[in-house]
């Protein structure tokens, strides 16, 4: 037997395994069925303007988008906290039946108002597949290879999104069922998938480092045991008790503490990466039918067509660009993708404003931009998951996914659906311009504020709550020092 270890070095020191790839692939279709949604709202948006399916306005298709995000926002909120109090593994249960049940009902609508209400639903079943699933991810991912595999889970949005362009072209074609029922069939693709995926997560384990947190050593210990075994290790001897533990979940007056007070730096970062991004993609992925559709001439049911390279580019970043950032470290690569993207999307926006591009060629721009993009936008979900305590893991990704996506995303869809309506290259080049500075900006903090976190443990790069408390007898954990004393 192996002298003792910590349970959060026991995860650690696993060599990668095929048990690795299940928990990857089971959480990481989450991400999936998000680009599967938004690919297949965006793919059919001008479909929906039909008189014979729903006869949406532009503008409605934008507002949708809009209320999709809203509802990702209000996800987030309610079953991060969950997330944190109840367990990873019962959210990411939860979350997905939400997702699924949503999504049928999308297929059923009848007009803009059923059609919104049901994209709003679809949100916060995904927006609480954010919080915890992000968690448990980090949680359970050997820190050596966290940033590459992080990254690319979170990029595989955009397998999703490939997925619902080519459904979306199978499903508009005439000869097949058309764009009368083509549009409705897609989203219940998307429910099909939700349920071979829920049972598969029915075999991923809580997350022992929140089963220690919650002073559920037994089964931590032997949770983690079988996780050894899967991973072909010899399990190792029972931890000490040198783990510490915490006994409740913070109040929300002692999280706004650690946030504010102890890591002020690190909540701007994160603020400041994640409604940049949200924005950026927002704006442009939401309203990404339109514009080849009003600008350069695209049958709607072609849409399709022009997403795949796009998407294939989102794919390709964070796979290529993800060791990097255990290798080079999170502070520079941050700053570098967010920059690049920026002055990236500024040269596309110029060369559209000037008439120089046609669809293929719009296409084939944005596909670099987002190239760089789709690893600037994984890094912020990363970074989040990352620079805060184990207690509060769930709830301070859900406050900054919600605030950031709140402040830069909400708007986006419908700010850029009344731009492109307008029919004017100028406005629409003003909003990229804008997008473009934002995350510009943001590349700007994290070169100043950036954590370098790669290689690193959990517990070294934010040690956990219960860390900071005074020893107490048993039984009296709420007596402890809160807040705990900023370092």
């Amino acid at each position: 037997m192996s002298e003792p270890l910590s349970i959060a070095a026991r995860l650690d020191r696993l060599p990668w395994s095929r048990w690795h790839w299940r928990v990857a692939i089971a959480l990481g279709v989450a991400w999936v069925l998000d680009g599967l949604e938004v690919t297949i709202v965006g793919s059919v948006g001008s479909v929906l303007e039909r008189p014979d399916t729903l006869g949406l306005t532009a503008t409605q298709v934008g507002w949708a988008g809009s209320l999709y995000v809203a509802g990702a926002v209000l996800g987030a909120l309610v079953f991060g906290r969950m997330a944190d109090r109840l367990g990873r593994k019962r959210l990411f249960l939860l979350t997905l039946l939400v997702y699924m049940a949503a999504t049928v009902a999308t297929a059923f609508s009848t007009g803009f108002t059923t059609f919104a209400l049901c994209r709003f639903l679809t949100g916060v079943g995904i927006g609480g597949e954010y919080a915890a699933i992000n968690s448990a991810i980090d949680e359970l991912i050997p820190a050596r290879v966290r940033g590459r595999v992080n990254l690319s889970i979170n990029g595989s949005f955009w397998v999703g999104a490939a997925l619902g362009a080519v459904l979306s072209l199978a499903l508009l074609d005439p000869r097949g069922l058309g764009p009368q029922l083509g549009w409705r069939a897609g989203f219940l693709a998307g429910a099909v998938l939700a349920l071979a995926v829920l049972l598969v997560r029915r075999h991923v384990p809580e997350s022992p480092r929140w089963l220690l947190a919650h002073g559920r050593r037994e089964e931590a210990e032997r949770v983690l045991a079988q996780i050894e075994r899967d991973a072909g290790v010899a399990p190792a001897a029972a931890t000490t008790g040198d783990d510490r533990v915490a006994s409740r979940v913070p109040t929300w007056r002692e999280v706004a503490h650690v946030l504010v007070r102890r890591y002020p730096e690190r909540s701007l970062l994160v603020l400041a990466l994640m409604a940049s991004q949200a924005f950026f993609y927002n704006a442009i992925f939401f309203t990404y039918a339109l514009v080849l559709t009003r600008f350069y001439g695209v049958d709607p049911g072609r849409v399709g067509l022009f997403i795949v390279p796009f998407a294939l580019g989102n794919v390709l970043g964070p796979l290529v660009l993800g060791p990097l950032f255990d290798h080079w470290g999170r502070r520079r690569m941050i700053a570098a993708t967010y920059g690049l993207s920026g002055v990236a999307l500024l040269a596309t926006g110029a060369a559209f404003l000037a008439g120089w591009l046609d669809a293929m060629s719009q296409t084939l721009a944005w596909s670099v931009v987002f190239f760089l993009a789709s690893a600037a936008a994984s890094s912020a979900y990363l970074t989040v998951s990352e620079v805060f305590p184990l207690e509060m893991r769930a709830v301070a990704i859900s406050l900054f996914y919600a605030v950031g996506t709140g402040i830069g995303g909400f708007a986006a869809p419908a700010l850029f659906g009344a731009l492109v309506a307008s029919g004017s290259r100028l406005q629409v080049f003003g909003g990229y311009a804008f997008g473009a500075l934002l995350v510009i900006g943001a590349a700007a903090v994290a070169w100043r504020h950036g954590v370098d976190a790669e290689r690193k443990p959990l517990e070294e790069i934010a040690p956990p709550l219960g860390a900071d408390r005074v020893s107490v007898p048993p039984g009296r954990e709420q007596r402890a020092q809160w807040p705990p004393v900023r370092r």
